[in-house]
């Protein structure tokens, strides 16, 4: 099976951005700036965006940092994002998801300028993807495209299921698929025969956060599965597929595969350090 290795393929996307960085730099250029929020103290919110800094500033990119308290007033959380939006020297602003739940998420994620939106969730983002005319893509969609593109998976004229409906993940995943002249059949949590419609496709994605979600047996033989889930079960981090119980089946059955961990995962973070560095280009031009 061939194992599509997210980390080393984000290592390689991430050694092209600090190349270009680095190039920008010795020409004396503005450097590309992200801006990260965080309303509140979550430990995995506050892990998150420490690795996204950590990520930024180790391509030699600008990185701000602005941690307001969990109290914070919706009014005060748009009026940082309204002057974030007015600073020539920011390219990206990205808002750590979740925030708490007394301010409106939708308000906030549409209140950053879609010019700047690092992480391509913007209505109008998403709706220019729609279009076939991205302004800039989201990052774990996207990650995805890359990967497979990367290892030279066919897309074109493949039957592809897209298991779940986010418009984090889900619902862009199709919609790049389609793009890719893959025929996509899209299912969720009210689909009748979720396993026949698997056992039909060449490609499987899933995204549906359910350990065990479907089992190695399950899929085709020779296909090939994309497990972007990050879930927990008695063996440690598995996905919706791609556990340690199921690697060995899956390795004898399938003919590429994503791990987990070490699949999807470093491509969303590679993808809005990508992000970043296309925002600057645009708002250079």
């Amino acid at each position: 099976m061939l194992l599509l290795d997210g980390k080393k393929t984000a290592q390689e996307i991430k050694q092209n951005i600090a190349e270009e960085v680095s190039s920008l730099q010795q020409n004396g250029k503005r450097l590309p700036k992200l801006a990260l929020v965080l309303v509140g103290d979550r430990p995995d919110s506050l892990s998150y965006v420490n690795s996204k800094e950590k990520n930024c500033l180790s391509l030699g990119m600008a990185c701000e940092k602005h941690h307001l308290p969990s109290d914070t007033t919706e009014e005060s959380l748009l009026t940082l994002i309204r002057q974030l939006n007015e600073d020539p020297a920011v390219d990206g602003i990205l808002v750590q998801l979740p925030i708490p739940e007394h301010i409106h998420t939708d308000h906030v994620l549409e209140a950053v300028d879609f010019r700047k939106d690092a992480d391509g969730l913007h209505h109008v983002n998403l709706g220019l993807m729609l279009m076939g005319d991205p302004y800039v893509l989201p990052c774990t969609p996207n990650g995805i495209l890359q990967l497979l593109k990367r290892y030279q998976i066919p897309m074109a004229g493949k039957k592809a299921v897209v298991v779940g409906r986010s418009m984090l993940v889900g619902a862009p995943t199709a919609i790049l698929l389609q793009q890719q002249n893959a025929t996509v059949t899209q299912c969720h949590s009210h689909t009748l025969n979720l396993v026949e419609e698997c056992r039909n496709a060449d490609i499987v994605v899933t995204a549906a956060g359910v350990p065990g979600l479907l089992r190695p047996q399950d899929l085709r033989e020779s296909a090939v599965l994309v497990d972007v889930a990050m879930n927990h079960d008695a063996d440690g981090l598995c996905g919706d597929v791609y556990s340690k119980t199921t690697a060995s089946a899956l390795e004898q059955r399938l003919y590429a595969a994503t791990p987990v961990p070490g699949g999807v995962g470093p491509m969303t973070i590679a993808m809005l350090m990508y992000n970043v560095l296309e925002l600057y280009r645009k708002h250079e031009q």
